[in-house]
């Protein structure tokens, strides 16, 4: 984990199914420490979305980033990156499928959210308002 002066968090998870887990639990105890256990669940379940999409689609190591609102009543910026640089998709999901509702889950409860190209891969972004 790299954390300058405490407004941001960034880890680096290899590409396999433990890293689910691991950026879950990083994020959850980030939040905590910043006194934002407010918004710690719905993060952690949506950067275990993100992650998930990573592993299916991506091979090479996952980035997670959280950047800390300045003030509270803010916006929590979270960011997670792979190399694919291919953007993810939305689809309509059947009742049956296992899988097919991650961003349609990111769009209905972030404030925000979008992609943007990287370096090498893709970086999914979204936000978070945090209550005050």
């Amino acid at each position: 984990m790299i954390d300058t002066e405490g407004d941001y968090a960034e880890w680096t998870f290899p590409a396999d199914p433990g890293a689910v887990r691991a950026a879950r639990s990083a994020v959850r105890a980030r939040l905590r420490g910043w006194d934002l256990d407010s918004v710690g669940d719905l993060t952690a379940l949506l950067v275990s979305e993100l992650v998930t999409n990573a592993l299916r689609h991506a091979t090479g190591p996952i980035g997670v980033r959280l950047v800390r609102p300045a003030d509270l009543g803010g916006v929590l910026l979270v960011e997670v990156s792979d190399p694919l640089p291919e953007f993810p998709h939305e689809r309509v999901a059947r009742p049956d499928d296992e899988g097919g509702r991650g961003l349609q889950l990111l769009e209905s409860t972030s404030r925000r959210w979008g992609t943007r190209p990287g370096g090498a891969g893709k970086t999914v972004w979204f936000e978070l308002a945090v209550p005050r």
